[in-house]
Parts: C-alpha cells; sequence; structure tokens
C-alpha cells in the first residue's frame, strides 16, 4: 500500500487555472478510442491505449482518495461517485451536512487536518493505494511525510498561471529517479519514490 500525490500537471507545475478549470490540461482523457473506467462506471474515459493501460494499472489498486473542500465544493463531490477507488476521505472545516448526498455517499469528512485525513483513507483502503489530490492539500501532506510516491500525468500544456501542483508553500522535497514513465497522446505518466532522508 502507499500513498500517491497525484495530478494531471501542466509543464509549467499547474493543475489548474486560477479560476479552477483546466482547459486543454485534460485533453488526454478523450485523446483516444480505448474506452476505460476509473471508479464510476457510469463515467468512462476513451483515451489512448497507454493511457488506458496506465489507468487500470495504477488507478485500479486505488481504494480511497482524499481531497480537500475546494476541489470537494468546485465538483459537488462528484454527485457522491468517487472518481478513482470506493472512498474519498474530504478534509474541511466545517462537514457539509447540508449536502444532498451526506450520510448515504461513501465520504467520510475530516476536521482534524492532514494527518487524521490520511489516516482515515488508509484505514478505507486497507491493502490498497491511497491518493491525495496534488495542489494545497497534497503539500501539507508532502510537508508532513506522508506521501510515499507522487504521480504526474504531465500534459504538453504551458498554463502560464494557476493552482501549483505542490501547492503555495511546498517543502524542499527529493524524488527518486522516475521508476515508471509511459508515453501516451497528450500526456506523459510519471511516477516517482519520495527519497526519505535519514
Amino acid at each position: 500500500m502507499a500513498v500517491v500525490l497525484v495530478a494531471t500537471m501542466s509543464l509549467d507545475g499547474f493543475i489548474a487555472r486560477p479560476d479552477d478549470s483546466v482547459g486543454p490540461i485534460f485533453d488526454w482523457f478523450t485523446a483516444g478510442d480505448t474506452d476505460v473506467h476509473a471508479g464510476d462506471e457510469q463515467r468512462p474515459f476513451r483515451t489512448a491505449p497507454e493511457s488506458a493501460a496506465w489507468m487500470r494499472e495504477h488507478w485500479g489498486r486505488v481504494r480511497a482518495g482524499v481531497v480537500g473542500r475546494h476541489l470537494f465544493d468546485h465538483t459537488n463531490g462528484w454527485e457522491g461517485r468517487p472518481p478513482a477507488g470506493e472512498h474519498v476521505v474530504v478534509l474541511t472545516h466545517t462537514v457539509p451536512t447540508d449536502w444532498a448526498h451526506y450520510g448515504t455517499a461513501p465520504f467520510t469528512f475530516v476536521t482534524e487536518g492532514v494527518e487524521a485525513a490520511v489516516a482515515a483513507a488508509r484505514e478505507l483502503a486497507g491493502d490498497g493505494d491511497v491518493t491525495v489530490t496534488a495542489g494545497d492539500v497534497g503539500g501539507q501532506a508532502l510537508r508532513a511525510g506522508l506521501v510515499d510516491e507522487v504521480e504526474i500525468d504531465l500534459a504538453p500544456v504551458v498554463l502560464g498561471r494557476g493552482k501549483r501542483f505542490f501547492g503555495e508553500d511546498a517543502p524542499e522535497t527529493l524524488l527518486d529517479d522516475p521508476y515508471l514513465v509511459a508515453r501516451s497522446r497528450r500526456v506523459t505518466h510519471l511516477r516517482f519514490r519520495v527519497r526519505r532522508v535519514g
């Protein structure tokens, strides 16, 4: 089981524009003719065969994910269906008890900080992987030493400005050389292990 910091990123290090739109960095999700499902059978991607194989292999091991409240609100919690895996843990200051899917969707709301959120996700994931979505929450998890690996789906796009992959206050961190690399249409998939010091 690994805790993996993950997102699609532009060449200049952004996961979204300042207004949270993703523009062309997600073009790889629809850049092919191979159907692949990531957790939710109702939302297939139609991507290149190389990306489909990557998603089946790596996303197929995900059992729980950690996201921040901002992403949860922006997506309306994916209408109660986890985007990958079986559970979502939302790090928030206030639990959204008025959300239409509250209490019925496999979403857990944690208010005690990123360490508690990752611990809850690890428990839900069992022997599966846990993802932490990049951005400020991902940067917090990295700073707290909770991240084992970093997965970047690198899009051949320069956004110029926006939301940073590692958030606004990422710590200096050494990663090992990429141990997995997959070239595909409109994306290069990369996986790195976080180098443990001492």
